[in-house]
């Protein structure tokens, strides 16, 4: 009984004391029982004992443990004492600024990405104003102009819109050694492959790209029309230079060491010959006409044959035509190709469009997953009431939604024209679909209604009232609903100069007496928003005295107090120099005024017409910057003007900065006193208006900025609503000595400026209450 209890009591011990007892026997197993002294020169029986260890250790290529009583010395084997070395402190040498690494401009550089496609045409000077100016027309829009025309005759004048290199040597081998020269020296590193053709040969460029693309860029080829060499034994064949031939970079890389000794060795009198024994001598290519399933198609051409009844397939096929005796018949076969080329992508569609239609029948949806048309992108969907796209209302001659917001405006110019090709079209596959059952003609639009949609393009609903005529001759008016989608086509970048935030902005203030008390706040505003911030600007005044103010300058000078004001400001900011310019004018007109200030700064200089109620920042002047582009573009911003705030707030005082809705202001599109514009730009206007100002002298009065860059600069004239550009309500009049439509304008702009509509509304309701009671 007390044993089984023992057993019960020790039995969870167990394991521990096996443990500790495992421990202590492999713990005394790995020590040494016999102590040594700790310089390892005891008698021969330690020393030997150590070197037959070592030795055991080597044979059996063991590593055991150190004894815990012994010290490595390194030098025990030759029984001598450690002697410590000491090493001198060195201060360490001083790294010098880190290497700058060197980056590609572009990412396709630094990853290797070369283009596929680079053209050479060989011309002469009797067909550089001919049949040269036809291939350019025909290739280079397809080629988004990676194409050259090669000629040996130099100082002639180049076609508009072509490059064209001159070797200088007008015969025909050394122009082509050249070339191949140029295109090694120059284009080797962008390109894949290079097409070499001559001027009197038509290329279809679709079929071309087509064939590069299938090609793999590692491939040395030559391919092309093979011909066998006459009178020379050579083995293989060369390309025929007017059925044009390609040739890949690696080919061209490898000939590049030999081509020098090609031009020295090889005597031809043809071009194409003479590349092609070059190819096969140092290369050993021969010209192919097929690689990988892959044909070259080409078509010599009788003279005066006629296109539309060329029924050969080699022809249909081709992708180079030759000869071409004329630009006329240069571009007969560019149409002939282009349109069977547009025949073929539409029929691709259709296919397409069915195998669309049959695979959404399995699909989950079924066929509600298939939009119409087919393969266009769905229509927007909103997400809440304010994404719902407006459909405007128009009719053949009136649309029912004006960019001025009036209720109803004539249709004109882009828009009508828009209106009657939709209609055209409408009737045009309503004819399609019903012919020979019905023929549907003398359309007449009863409504029509439009919207875009960024997603897919511009969408139409139309009503059509149609004549209806059948097979036997019965006919009558019918109504019919089409729906018709004009889709979005491929976006292009528009190409644009380069510009940047650190050109200095001029800022001009024409300053009147009336709006002396206004300066001063915007002085104010320039300190804390411009100067405080170390900006890149001018300010300069602009002081307009009349007559009688201008002759009491010396005693009471109307612009004193804002002259002291500038001054004062200047004592506070020591790096800020504001200058003024005071001027005598008895018209109204400010091109005058403009013009003395034009004549006194660069040209490249960057002016910001602004007024005394502008509020100016560095978000605003930087798109001032970003937006005038010198040659190509001015900036006329629209600020956001403030309502009256007896008007917009009725019940109570106005927040300090309201937000930018409908109910605090506006943008006033009538305002345009702000304007960003380089002075050459300016005087470039002002010189081809010249000849108008002389017939016409009141013309400088009547026109302002804006209607001088519309009219005669040329320029893209930018107008675009800025929210930086803020302007708070001021009651004031306009100048009764404006033009009639500046006069107009400024009416419009106080008119609107003073409430929305509702807030006017509710001022008269509440007034007419008021009085009737």
């Amino acid at each position: 009984m007390r044993l089984s209890m023992f057993i019960a009591l020790v039995r969870p011990m167990g394991p521990v004391i096996v443990g500790i007892s495992l421990g202590f026997t492999l713990s005394l197993l790995s020590v040494t029982w016999v102590d040594e002294p700790c310089d390892g020169g005891g008698g021969g029986g330690a020393l030997g004992a150590t070197e037959g260890m070592l030795m055991m250790a080597q044979a059996g290529n063991l590593k055991g443990a150190r004894k815990p009583n012994s010290i490595s010395t390194g030098t025990a084997e030759h029984g001598e004492d450690f002697e410590p070395r000491i090493v001198p402190y060195s201060k360490p040498a001083q790294r010098g600024p880190p290497k700058k690494v060197f980056r590609a401009k572009y990412a396709s550089t630094e990853l290797g990405i070369r283009e596929r496609l680079f053209v050479a045409v060989m011309t002469s000077k009797n067909t550089l104003n001919t049949l040269a100016v036809a291939a350019n027309r025909t290739l280079n829009h397809h080629l988004e102009g990676h194409l050259i025309f090669f000629t040996g005759t130099r100082n002639r004048k180049v076609p508009h819109g072509m490059f064209v290199v001159a070797h200088g040597d007008e015969r025909p081998v050394l122009n082509m050694f050249q070339t191949v020269h140029y295109l090694l020296e120059h284009h080797v590193t962008e390109y894949d492959w290079f097409y070499l053709v001559q001027d009197d040969t038509y290329t279809q460029p679709d079929r071309l790209k087509m064939l590069v693309d299938h090609l793999s860029m590692g491939h040395q080829l030559y391919m092309g029309r093979p011909e066998e060499f006459i009178g020379v034994e050579a083995q293989g064949r060369y390309c025929h230079g007017q059925s044009g031939f390609l040739l890949s970079r690696a080919l061209l890389l490898k000939l590049q060491p030999f081509l020098e000794q090609c031009r020295m060795d090889i005597v031809s009198i043809r071009p194409d010959e003479w590349l092609g024994r070059c190819i096969i001598d140092h290369a050993g290519i021969s010209c192919v006409e097929e690689h990988e399933g892959l044909h070259y198609n080409y078509f010599e051409m009788e003279k005066n044959v006629d296109l539309n009844g060329e029924e050969s397939l080699d022809f249909k096929n081709a992708l180079s035509v030759h000869p071409v005796s004329s630009s006329e018949q240069m571009y007969h076969l560019h149409r002939y190709f282009t349109e069977r080329e547009l025949q073929k992508t539409y029929e691709e569609i259709k296919k397409l469009q069915a195998e669309i239609k049959n695979i959404s029948h399995v699909a989950a949806d079924g066929n509600r997953s298939s939009v119409w048309p087919i393969g266009i992108p769905p229509p927007f969907q909103p997400k809440s009431r304010f994404e719902v796209l407006r459909w405007d209302y128009f009719t053949e001659e009136q649309l029912f939604s004006c960019a001025d917001d009036s209720p109803k405006c004539q249709l004109n110019g882009a828009d009508r024209e828009d209106v009657a090709d939709v209609i055209q079209v409408a009737v045009a596959e309503l004819n399609k679909k019903y012919s020979p059952v019905l023929q549907l003609s003398s359309p007449r639009l009863v409504n029509g209604y439009r919207r875009f949609d960024p997603t897919r393009g511009m969408e139409y609903t139309l009503d059509l009232q149609l004549q209806a005529m059948t097979e036997s001759g019965h006919g009558q008016a019918i109504e019919h609903r089409v729906h018709l989608v004009r889709p979005l086509s491929q976006v292009e970048i528009i190409p644009m100069p380069y510009v940047t935030e650190a050109t200095r902005v001029h800022v001009v203030l024409p300053l009147t007496s009336p709006n002396r008390p206004v300066a001063l706040r915007f002085l104010d505003l320039c300190a804390s928003n411009l100067f405080e911030l170390g900006e890149n600007t001018v300010l300069t005044f602009l002081f307009l005295y009349e007559p009688a103010e201008a002759q009491k300058v010396g005693t009471t000078d109307i612009f004193a107090e804002v002259k002291a004001k500038v001054a004062a400001v200047e004592r506070r900011y020591p790096n800020v120099k504001i200058p003024w310019i005071s001027v005598k004018t008895e018209n109204p007109g400010f091109l005058r005024v403009l013009d003395i200030v034009s004549r006194k700064h660069p040209v490249d200089t960057l002016f910001l017409l602004a007024t005394a109620d502008t509020v100016l920042n560095s978000e605003f002047l930087n798109r001032c910057r970003m937006n005038a582009i010198s040659g190509w573009q001015v900036f006329f911003p629209v600020h956001f003007q403030d309502f009256d705030p007896h008007v917009a707030f009725p019940d109570g005082p106005p927040r300090v900065a309201p937000d930018l809705v409908r109910e605090a202001g506006h943008f006033d599109r009538y305002a345009f006193e702000e304007a960003c514009f380089y002075n050459a730009d300016y005087m470039a206007a002002r010189t081809r208006m010249t000849a108008d100002t002389q017939e016409n002298e009141e013309l400088l009065e009547n026109l302002d900025v804006y209607d001088v860059f519309v009219q005669y600069s040329g320029l893209h004239v930018f107008r675009a609503v800025d929210p930086a550009l803020r302007q708070a309500y001021r009651n004031w009049t306009c100048d009764p000595q404006l033009s009639e439509d500046m006069f107009h304008r400024c009416l419009q702009s106080i008119h609107e400026g003073i409430g929305s509509r509702s807030q006017l509304a509710m001022l008269m309701f509440e007034q007419e209450q008021g009085n009737s009671t």
